[in-house]
């Protein structure tokens, strides 16, 4: 019997297909590329753009972009820390069973928090690259795709503290 979290009497179910055997079928390891930096950096860019080519190259592969991700399985959390930490922890849940299908999974965030992203490579540590685009503030701020540091300097929303997060060298 086993405790995870707040549930109880919850055991790991091994199947027969393992991680190796999908690899091998796919001929391709899985894995994660985590990529990070400020809203505006580029980040989806990248993402798609190394999509596209993996395909290209007969590669499967899967983007776990952030806004995506927040029409659906995180639809329900918001902004806060706490929210924020939810968020980069579902999408390292996800990215690490994708990896473990033997897709190489392409994750596209903010995810602001060192800490956070540490608990991600934690889960596949030796199949994880982490991926920090390190654009200027006010290069992003002057592409602004989404017109979210206009609202955030005129004060119309909150929660756009990775300026300062960033700024700060990844905290």
């Amino acid at each position: 019997m086993s405790t995870v979290g707040n549930s109880t009497n919850i055991f790991w179910h091994e199947s027969p297909v393992g991680r190796v055997d999908r690899q091998k079928l796919l001929n391709q390891q899985g894995c994660i590329v985590w990529i990070t930096g400020l809203s505006g950096s580029g980040k989806s860019t990248l993402a798609c753009s190394l999509d596209r080519t993996l395909h290209s190259r007969g590669k499967l592969s899967y983007v776990l972009d952030g806004d995506n991700l927040r029409h659906g399985l995180n639809k329900n959390l918001g902004f806060t820390p706490e929210d924020r930490t939810e968020n980069i922890r579902r999408v390292g849940e996800v990215a690490k069973l994708f990896a473990d299908a033997g897709l190489i999974c392409i994750a596209s965030l903010i995810s602001p928090y060192l800490k956070d992203r540490d608990a991600c490579r934690a889960l596949l540590p030796e199949h994880f690259i982490e991926v920090f685009l390190n654009m200027p503030l006010e290069l992003c701020e002057g592409r602004d795709p989404k017109g979210l540091y206009k609202l955030a300097r005129a004060g119309k929303i909150k929660g756009v503290l990775v300026i300062k997060i960033f700024k700060a060298k990844n905290v």
